[in-house]
């Protein structure tokens, strides 16, 4: 079964999003001036990229040590998929986009990221519907006489 983006979130990504950016550089226009606004944007891109470059250097150093050590680089793959996200953010003019582009980004920022990821893609993948193990409830079901059983396995059952 294929899930469809919900019509409010195309609305907030396509509509509200680009609005309340431009709302942002009128802003900011009118209190540091056109010129200085504009070359804020392009200083920013310019350290956006350059920041990318040196996370996803970090990143990519880690998981080539952790693709060597034979270890599962969750955690490397999550950190070069952020920073992928937020220099994407980074180098695309705007300053609301910018704030989310640097909480990816950033190192000190970046584990807060990290968990917001996981707890998206552990909602998205390992929880409801169409999940791997997942058990219906009997008021989801409308069934009363019997209840699926299937049970995720635990690390001892794989």
């Amino acid at each position: 079964m294929r899930r469809r983006v919900p019509w409010w979130v195309l609305a907030l990504l396509f509509v509200v999003v680009p609005v309340l950016e431009i709302y942002v550089l009128i802003q900011v226009g009118q209190v540091i001036g056109a010129w200085w606004t504009v070359l804020l944007l392009v200083a920013d891109g310019f350290l956006g990229s350059w920041l990318m470059k040196r996370e996803g250097t970090k990143a990519w150093r880690a998981l080539r040590e952790a693709l060597d050590e034979r270890r599962m680089p969750a955690r490397e793959l999550a950190d070069g998929a952020l920073i992928l996200i937020g220099g994407t953010l980074l180098v695309t003019p705007g300053f609301l986009s910018d704030v989310v582009g640097f909480f990816c980004v950033l190192p000190f920022t970046r584990p807060l990221a990290r968990a917001a990821l996981a707890r998206f893609l552990d909602r998205k993948f390992l929880s409801g519907p169409g999940a791997p193990g997942y058990v219906r409830s009997r008021q989801q079901t409308g069934d009363r006489s019997c209840q699926q059983t299937r049970q995720r396995p635990g690390p001892d059952q794989v």
